[in-house]
């Protein structure tokens, strides 16, 4: 389907409804999503943003700038999945619970609002993926307007470049708690350590990162994902990560030669254990 079909699809939607929430984590899906809706609805549109220490804080500023670039009115939600035991125990369900307070607190607040449709920014790429917090949204009536109109991640770039969105091209940045290895509880402690992580990576010039929380005893291991491009980036400069990530509490850094690449954390549930 051509990109105009997807938007005018899209925009079609967003007319048919006489308000909308948007939940807007920051992603590039959700901010398509929200760019269109005020364009459609003007005032009638409002963005929300959960907020609790698995989302980082320049996280929170470049979704507030983002909000001001497009004029649309936002607000901000806490929410307490660190208070959901279900949550911390961090199971491969970890997400389900996440979503179920964040989309707890939307529901109360677009009620509130007056607002009847609440959108996310789920594509159909995400159908294939493990996304325990899909069953939280079906549970919650969450709409997801690009599933509806069968657009993927190559369709929801092309429409943030066409929309000049100032994150376009960004990579996309799970949660905090998403780099945690489950069953290692998810504490303020680990998700903290892991932003500071990170944050060193970046240093290097690394846009795209993940550093991967493993635990065994009392050692912890620092698993760092960057792109295949950018493995001879991190190697050469494999003393310094390690000095600094050490510094953070890390027992160990090692670097994944697999390079960046979703659900790495499934693997060791999923893949068979070796009989060496």
């Amino acid at each position: 389907m051509p990109l105009d079909a997807h938007e005018d699809r899209l925009r079609r939607f967003f007319r048919t409804q006489r308000s909308v929430l948007v939940a807007l984590s920051g992603g590039v899906d959700s901010s398509v999503l929200a760019a269109i809706a005020v364009s459609e609805l003007g005032s009638h549109a409002l963005a929300a943003t959960g907020v609790s220490p698995s989302l980082p804080r320049e996280e929170l500023a470049a979704i507030r700038a983002l909000c001001a670039h497009l004029g649309l009115a936002h607000e901000t939600v806490l929410t307490y999945e660190m208070l959901r035991p279900d949550y911390v125990e961090n199971r491969p369900d970890r997400c389900y619970h996440c979503k179920s307070d964040l989309f707890t607190r939307l529901t109360a607040l677009a009620a509130t609002r007056g607002i009847e449709c609440i959108v996310d920014g789920t594509q159909v790429d995400d159908l294939d993926d493990h996304r325990p917090g899909r069953r939280a949204a079906n549970e919650h009536g969450i709409v997801s307007p690009f599933v509806m109109v069968g657009a993927g991640k190559p369709v929801v770039r092309a429409l943030a470049r066409a929309l000049k969105l100032p994150n376009a091209d960004r990579p996309a940045a799970p949660c905090l708690a998403s780099r945690i290895a489950y069953g290692v509880p998810v504490t303020v402690a680990r998700l903290s350590r892991v932003s500071r992580a990170e944050q060193v990576v970046r240093g290097l010039g690394i846009s795209e990162c993940r550093v991967r929380l493993h635990e065994t005893g009392d050692a912890t291991i620092a698993r760092i994902e960057v792109p295949p491009g950018d493995l001879p980036r991190a190697v050469e400069n494999a003393a310094d990560l390690g000095r600094a990530l050490k510094e953070l509490g890390f027992t160990w850094v090692t670097l994944d030669l697999e390079g960046q690449r979703r659900g790495s954390l499934l693997e060791g549930i999923t893949r068979p254990a070796s009989r060496e």
